[in-house]
């Protein structure tokens, strides 16, 4: 048994199209290979207008997970901020007590809600394809800033040129952004998750990165920094939950709402009211 909080916690995003779930599966049966026990928390999209998600990464995954040293857990995202779900943290511990020493956290894609994942995790992993170009133009500056390695996928036959030319343009465009840890330059890489090429180098950098960190010090305050982020996420969340479970504001919310929707009052009176009805319960 593995005790809460030891395993490698690794976050891994995307562009869309980049080849996630190749990559991952390859990645995790390199380290299933090498005795490692691999958890794979891939979040799966829900659709805003059924609710419904498909939940397919086992299909996508099936040679990992039908692994015996591996556990693959597709996750409806809910509507939840990046496609994570409140329990995914409670997961990665429960993973960890039940002896996975890797934790993988796969997230919808690249975007601002990036660093819900970043915030539990050790390692923060961006997804790349060839061709920077108008790629690179898109790359939103908070999301370099969390990276702890960029790689580019796909880097096999043809495209073996235009993802060095890529690896350059995003090694670049880093030296711009402050790293997270004084100790760590992230690196930036290619690989090629469908031949597994460039894939065991990868895993090397996340191990130095590791070892680097724990040396340092710095793994351990940054775990502590996340657990009291998580702290305060979960009092956004059970106050949430309060103030729509209240029956007054029950009651409100309707009439608020209309009368927002008709401009009849604003929103802050709206939210002052409601706020008010609250604190009287």
């Amino acid at each position: 048994m593995t005790n809460p909080g030891s395993a490698h916690r690794v976050g891994i995003t995307g562009v869309p199209g980049v080849g996630k779930s190749t990559f991952i599966e390859t990645l995790g049966k390199t380290l299933t290979s090498k005795g490692h026990r691999v958890a794979v928390l891939a979040v799966d999209p829900t659709s805003t207008r059924t609710g419904g998600s498909i939940l397919g990464d086992k299909t996508r995954m099936s040679s990992l997970a039908n692994d015996d040293a591996a556990f693959v857990r597709p996750s409806p995202t809910a509507g939840e901020l990046g496609g994570v779900t409140r329990m995914t943290r409670e997961t990665i511990l429960l993973c960890e007590a039940a002896g996975f020493d890797v934790v993988l956290v796969e997230t919808v894609g690249v975007g601002q809600s990036e660093t819900v994942v970043a915030d539990m995790v050790d390692f923060f992993l961006v997804l790349m394809l060839p061709g920077a170009g108008d790629e690179l133009q898109g790359i939103k500056k908070g999301i370099l800033e969390l990276a702890d390695m960029i790689a580019v996928n796909k880097a096999d036959g043809n495209n073996a040129q235009r993802a060095a030319a890529a690896a350059r343009e995003y090694q670049i465009a880093l030296h711009l952004t402050a790293p997270a840890s004084p100790h760590w330059t992230p690196p930036v890489l290619t690989c090629a998750g469908l031949t597994g090429e460039g894939v065991e180098t990868l895993w090397s950098h996340i191990e130095q990165h590791r070892r680097l960190l724990s040396e340092s010090g710095d793994l351990e305050r940054r775990r502590e920094e996340q657990r009291v982020r998580w702290m305060w996420s979960m009092l956004d969340s059970r106050l949430l939950e309060a103030l729509r479970s209240h029956p007054e504001v029950g009651k409100l919310l309707p009439e608020m709402e209309s009368q927002v929707r008709s401009d009849v009052t604003t929103p802050v009176s709206a939210v002052d009211t409601l706020i008010e009805a609250f604190g009287q319960g």
